[in-house]
């Protein structure tokens, strides 16, 4: 019975001296964020950009392993990519421009674009990007088509490894993996 007590003792000073301590410490929010770390999630640089557009295109036609006549097709491919990879970086940072804009100098915050406007905003980028879409499967094709079917399975596979996995720029390509 005393064994149980003074567990029992030991248990609720522990508790409460915790609870004590956490009450104690106090959020610090700080001042400035990060400049890694400003608005949703990481930020990457442009120098961040084109190391891994470089090494998405390095990965994607090492995985392929070309034969000489397949070389022949690779760089209107390898164009395609960078575009793409160019155009997002431009789209981020034009969103980017726009969210400082709307802080304005002061740090204040102003009202965001209305519902409408977000609706055509939307509605722009989805034509940006599926134009630059079109171009790359344009570029791609004649590659792909001197494909034997394991690079053609590579080809599929590294090109989803490339962004975001689960990001919303990449349901493309789950939808039509689903329509075959």
């Amino acid at each position: 019975m005393m064994k149980k007590t003074i567990a029992a003792g030991t248990i609720a000073l522990t508790l409460a001296g915790a609870g004590f301590a956490l009450a104690q410490q106090t959020t610090q929010q700080p001042t400035q964020p990060s400049p890694a770390r400003e608005g949703r999630g990481f930020q990457q640089s442009a120098e961040d950009v084109a190391a891994l557009t470089d090494a998405r295109v390095a990965g994607l036609k090492a995985g392929l392993k070309l034969t000489a006549e397949q070389e022949k097709n690779w760089p209107a491919v390898e164009t395609a990519i960078r575009d793409l990879a160019k155009d997002r970086g431009d789209r981020i940072q034009d969103r980017a421009a726009r969210r400082e804009a709307r802080r304005g100098g002061d740090n204040a915050q102003q009202a965001g674009p209305d519902a409408i406007s977000r609706l055509r905003q939307g509605a722009d980028a989805m034509t940006a990007r599926a134009a630059s879409l079109k171009k790359l499967a344009d570029a791609s094709e004649p590659l792909y088509k001197s494909l034997d079917d394991g690079q053609k399975h590579r080809f599929a596979m590294l090109l989803r490894m490339g962004g975001r996995q689960g990001g919303p720029e990449h349901h493309w390509q789950r939808r039509a993996d689903n329509a075959r």
